[in-house]
């Protein structure tokens, strides 16, 4: 596959309308459609449903828009390191994952000194940031420790959060100052489908993820887990940094007990080859953290 096909595909992809999608690439329409089918007969699969009123993707076509998404990132991303014969630090930086407020003082400040350095961030599941660092179409990821070290380089962050429970305040439990290990076994949970994450919460409870009565599922939570809480699905188990600050009246976060903390560090693939900007980041981190720890 050549990357000017990608492109075309995505085109299409983005606009469901050949007519469309050839406009926005400045090209005529029966020459789009003809690369089109040269790139399926390519890869021997149907990646279009042409329809009457718009054009859909198959299985395969949702496949490959992912992944030509990723590669075009990348195609961009290389070109513009290379193409940089500046001794500026300039640049595009692409970071996965949750932001904590240390990451953002460290990109404001390397900003103040190099304001031609431009940030990305990327919200996804785990898995999904772990499958973009691992392609290389994201510079950075924030995860929790403990880190893959077979596959990743990491900084571990100083900041820490705290498992707990999200409740209705009215809820008996919301007047207990922690939550117990055996009060956790009698809720109906609604936890994060990350299977370690589910492994930590049930040795910490002393038992099996499948004694736990997990109710919910979710990966990322796009706004506030509130109102699973506010319509009576299940007690919401999260970090505190999560829920914070909560405006709502109703609910309320109570800690486990004894104290989980989490820690959660910046991740990079081992042996990456960084551009300057990237790697100037890493530096400001880390020379903010040692200032703060003089301090």
């Amino acid at each position: 596959m050549e990357v000017r096909e990608l492109r075309y595909f995505l085109a299409v992809a983005r606009e469901e309308n050949i007519t469309r999608a050839a406009e926005s690439l400045h090209i005529a329409q029966p020459s789009l459609s003809k690369q089109l089918m040269d790139l399926e007969s390519k890869l021997g699969k149907q990646l279009l449903v042409r329809g009457k009123k718009k054009i859909t993707l198959t299985e395969e076509g949702v496949l490959l828009r992912k992944r030509a998404e990723e590669i075009i990132e990348l195609v961009e991303k290389t070109e513009q390191e290379i193409s940089s014969d500046t001794e500026d630090i300039i640049g595009d930086i692409y970071m996965g994952g949750s932001t904590p407020a240390v990451v953002l003082k460290a990109a404001a400040k390397l900003r103040e000194e190099h304001p031609d350095i431009r940030f990305h961030f990327y919200s996804g599941d785990a898995v999904d940031v772990s499958e973009r660092l691992d392609h290389g179409s994201i510079d950075f990821a924030v995860m929790l420790e403990p880190v893959d070290i077979v596959k990743y380089d990491f900084y571990s962050l100083p900041e820490y959060s705290e498992w707990g429970i999200l409740m209705k305040k009215s809820d008996r439990l919301a007047k207990c100052k922690g939550i117990t290990r055996k009060q956790l076994k009698c809720m109906p949970l609604i936890m994060h489908q990350r299977i370690g994450l589910q492994y930590d919460i049930a040795h910490w409870a002393e038992t099996d993820v499948e004694q736990l009565n997990i109710v919910a599922t979710y990966n990322v939570v796009h706004g506030s887990p509130v109102p699973y809480v506010q319509e009576g699905l299940g007690y919401f188990l999260t970090t505190k940094d999560m829920v914070t600050p909560l405006p709502e009246a109703d609910v309320c976060f109570v800690p486990l007990k004894p104290a989980l903390p989490t820690s959660v560090a910046l991740v990079w693939k081992k042996h990456a080859v960084f551009g300057k900007a990237a790697e100037a980041f890493i530096n400001s981190l880390k020379q903010m953290q040692t200032c703060q720890a003089a301090d």
